[in-house]
């Protein structure tokens, strides 16, 4: 009846990582660690998560001597991410159809 929820994309950080880089080429470590008002460890532990698992590439170099971190999801994060989108709207379709009835069992 529900899908499973990807738990490598079902945690806020998790998530907003990768809503914000389906929407752009690539993304630098700074801009987004501003947009999900992560801390540094938490966010570079979150991406590494997806790094393993094929859905971001990171690219480490330098910007005028300073490390330069910038990552972009892959098509594997994308197609994981669509599918994580589908499945929410299976059950909100699911909650919506069913309303306020009660349930039999309770």
């Amino acid at each position: 009846m529900f899908k499973q929820l990807d738990p490598l994309l079902h945690s806020e950080l998790r998530l907003k990582i990768v809503s914000l880089l389906v929407g752009v080429e690539s993304a630098e470590f700074n801009w987004l660690l501003e947009q999900t008002g992560a801390i540094h460890g938490n966010l570079s532990v979150q991406i590494n998560m997806q790094r393993e698992v094929g859905y971001i590439d990171v690219k480490k170099s330098f910007r005028r001597n300073y490390p330069l971190t910038t990552c972009r999801i892959t098509e594997k994060g994308s197609k994981a991410f669509e599918e994580y989108v589908e499945a929410l709207k299976e059950y909100l379709k699911l909650k919506y159809a069913t309303g306020l009835k009660t349930c039999a069992m309770c």
